[in-house]
Order: structure tokens, then sequence, then C-alpha cells
């Protein structure tokens, strides 16, 4: 296994994993699903915590993708580099500082916003990188 596809495991299960805390505060703030709410959905309020790591959660999942798609081209075209590998590493350190950031609703110089936009940066890096050596 590549170092890149390493580290799109890791991602993976950081994703993967990122509904737990959502659950969590689901049931410790309405107690577990009854039958009904499979019908219609409890409405009552969630603690501020547990909308974050729902965001979280979903955004996690939507910058999945690319990179994913990203990291499985260059194994398939045989591209792995310095730069691939570092950015597939800056990529995964970025979204779990992304993530912890996001749930504990840490503000400081607008960490959450810095960590997502090095998370896109390492993704553009690995993809300019592939590209350049596709070529």
């Amino acid at each position: 296994m590549t170092s890149e596809l390493r580290y799109l495991l890791f991602t993976a299960l950081l994703t993967g994993s990122l509904w737990v805390p959502v659950v969590m505060g689901y049931v410790s703030a309405r107690g577990p699903l009854r039958p009904a709410d499979y019908k219609v959905a409890p409405t009552t309020p969630l603690p501020d915590w547990v909308q974050r790591a729902n965001r979280a959660h979903m955004n996690a999942v939507e910058s999945f993708a690319p990179f994913a798609a990203a990291v499985l081209i260059a194994n398939a075209c045989r591209v792995s580099t310095s730069i691939t590998v570092t950015s597939a590493a800056v990529f995964f350190g970025a979204r779990v500082a992304h993530a912890v950031i996001h749930v504990t609703g840490f503000q400081w110089l607008m960490a959450r916003t810095v960590m997502f936009t090095v998370a896109w940066g390492a993704f553009v890096a690995f993809s300019v990188e592939l590209l350049r050596q596709a070529a």
C-alpha cells in the first residue's frame, strides 16, 4: 500500500467515524429513538456541539470524494512523489484538526476556516502534481 492510499484509508476512517458524536449527542439530548420517531423526526432543540458535530461530518463527507478520486487516479497511474505523499499527509492532518476545531467550537484566529483551506490546498497540490506527472 502506498503512503497516499494509507492516508486515504485514514481519511476514510475519520470520515466514517464522525457520525458517532452526532448520534451520541442526539441520544443524550433526546433519548433513544422510538418507533414513532422513524415516521416523524423529533424536533426538540439539540445542543450547539451536536449541531457542529453534524456539520463537521457533512463537511468531511463532501471533501472526501474529490480527495479519494485524486488518490485513486494517482494510484492507477502509478504516480507517487514526495509532493503527493506530503499533500496526502497534510490533507489528513488538516481534516482531523478541522473536525476537532469544528466540534469543539474553537473560534480563535478562524482556525476552522484555516484548516479547511489547508486541506483544500493540499488537495489542489496533490491534483496539480498528479496532472504534471501523468501528462
